[in-house]
């Protein structure tokens, strides 16, 4: 299973240039002189998919709390965790299943925060023959990795739907098989195939497979517990400048989207792609939770999902994997 974008994804969702708009977030601004450099380590290549930690970068959020904050693209080739053990970044973005499995390993990470509020894994089909309910995939093809089969067994398990009722489909990361028949569905992410589809003049549905019980933290902020203890100051500094570049990101996501481009005017990305993107994350990292608490928060009872779920995928972890004393801080809580 894999909560993180594939090259292939990637690689569709990127082509395609666009011309940049002027309007958005002014490089240069507010910047203060770093004392500390420090990196942040992203769960892949360069998008819209980071755009509130491009924000903090070009606006001089970190600047200002003494850091000069140095952003690692990930990719296929460049996991998140190494990086953080070996404390080349300060923080990690990854995700719970990743996490859980890497400290199953030993390694002694925590969770700081949660920029996923809703895994962002959906059901895609057509407006033709919608799959809106868990149930509705018995008798259905299913496009997507082998892989992943643990994913849809959760999802399954959580809803009392017999997988065998499921015929899987192995399929390249593509909206291809969908649109040509050959599967009645795909199991994608919300932020990338339908994305494609949309682009495309289509109107794909989407069924959010955390509306159906399938949670598990996505976007996660990971740090070591050698950190939490001797390196607090430099985590709040990085957190909190983050959950400031979340919250500008929020507020206008077509900005943010040039700003991406304008950041990272090389990696091919298309301006209305990232748009779409950026605004279809929204739902995914804000809920009345975050409004009333701040970017990233998580409570006992998400936590209790998330181990449920977590189980489900053959992971066993505690709630001491979470730690909220960073974010309690930068949240003033």
């Amino acid at each position: 299973m894999t909560h993180r974008p594939m090259m292939s994804r990637r690689s569709l969702l990127a082509a395609g240039g666009a011309t940049l708009g002027l309007a958005g977030f002014g490089l240069g601004t507010g910047r203060a002189l770093a004392q500390t450099q420090v990196a942040l380590q992203l769960s892949w290549l360069h998008s819209a998919q980071f755009a509130g930690s491009y924000i903090a970068q070009d606006r001089g959020f970190w600047a200002e709390g003494g850091l000069e904050v140095a952003l690692l693209q990930g990719g296929p080739n460049a996991p998140v965790e190494p990086p953080v053990v070996a404390g080349t970044a300060l923080i990690g973005i990854s995700a719970a299943d990743y996490t859980a499995a890497a400290v199953e390993q030993g390694a002694p990470f925590r969770i700081l925060g949660v920029a996923m509020q809703k895994n962002p894994f959906v059901i895609a089909s057509l407006p033709d023959t919608p799959v809106t309910t868990p149930a509705e995939l018995v008798g259905k093809k299913i496009g997507m990795a082998l892989a992943n089969t643990p994913v849809l067994q959760a999802l399954c398990t959580l809803n009392g739907v017999d997988i065998n009722a499921i015929e899987i489909v192995p399929t390249q990361y593509s909206p291809q098989p969908l649109l040509t028949g050959e599967v009645d569905c795909l199991l994608c992410w919300e932020t990338d195939l339908p994305v494609a589809m949309t682009i495309e003049g289509l109107s794909p549905v989407t069924m959010l497979m955390a509306d159906h019980g399938y949670a598990v933290h996505s976007q996660t902020y990971i740090a070591t517990t050698d950190s939490l203890a001797n390196r607090r100051a430099e985590l709040v500094a990085l957190m909190r400048g983050e959950v400031r570049g979340w919250e500008a990101y929020r507020e206008n996501t077509d900005a943010a989207a040039e700003l991406t481009l304008r950041m990272f005017p090389d990696a091919g990305l298309s301006l209305e792609t990232q748009r779409l993107q950026a605004a279809r994350q929204v739902p995914l990292m804000f809920s009345d939770l975050t409004d009333a608490n701040g970017f990233g928060w998580w409570t006992d009872e998400t936590v209790a999902a998330n181990i449920e779920t977590l189980a489900l995928l053959g992971r066993k972890v505690t709630p001491d994997l979470w730690d909220r004393s960073i974010l309690d801080e930068v949240h003033g809580a």
